[in-house]
């Protein structure tokens, strides 16, 4: 009998490339704005972006997405006390990054009102900022709902749903991140 994705896996694949394409979509955005620029001055003179905030949630990020591995693999064990350890984990990155984010929105000198540069990013950023909301809302309820009976008999496919979504917010982060702060 040929495997089969579970239903909500397969949903969860087709959602990651719609929001794929859309911040593929930014990411053109973003290169066309550059590539117009006048001047050639991209970003701004006046944009002195703070690389510090987002070097730290970078690192909240990653952590947190690598814990993901461990928890499905505690959860397929069937030790539930270390998918809780795990997932707490990952909810304590992703807390991480918003708050490195929160941070960084708060010490910049610009707005997405001031330019063309300034709308990019803060969509880009903002959006992505967005996603890792929902996802941290994502690894709570699989927090919560890891005392479901369905949770602890092999039926793991809303959690590898939602780790694969988490998988794709720390993908997303690294080319938004290489091109705010390192392409330019």
């Amino acid at each position: 009998m040929p495997i089969r994705a579970h239903p909500v896996v397969l949903g969860t694949i087709i959602f990651i490339a719609s929001e794929t394409m859309f911040f593929s979509a930014l990411f053109a955005t973003y290169y066309d704005l550059k590539s117009t620029a006048p001047g050639t001055m991209w970003p701004p003179p006046y944009v002195h972006l703070d690389e510090l905030s987002p070097a730290f949630g970078t690192f909240f990020l990653v952590a947190s997405s690598l814990m993901m591995f461990p928890l499905m693999r505690a959860l397929k064990k069937r030790n539930m006390k270390a998918a809780y350890g795990w997932l707490y984990g990952g909810i304590i990155g992703g807390l991480g990054y918003i708050g490195s984010a929160l941070h960084g929105y708060a010490h910049q000198g610009f707005n997405m009102h001031t330019s063309a540069y300034g709308s990019i990013y803060m969509a880009l950023t903002g959006f992505h900022v967005l996603h890792v909301v929902v996802g941290v809302i994502m690894l709570l309820g699989l927090y919560f709902g890891l005392q479901s009976p369905a949770l602890r008999v092999d039926k793991h496919g809303a959690a590898e749903a939602i780790t694969y979504y988490w998988h794709f917010v720390t993908f997303m982060w690294f080319g938004i991140y290489s091109t705010v702060y390192w392409i330019r």
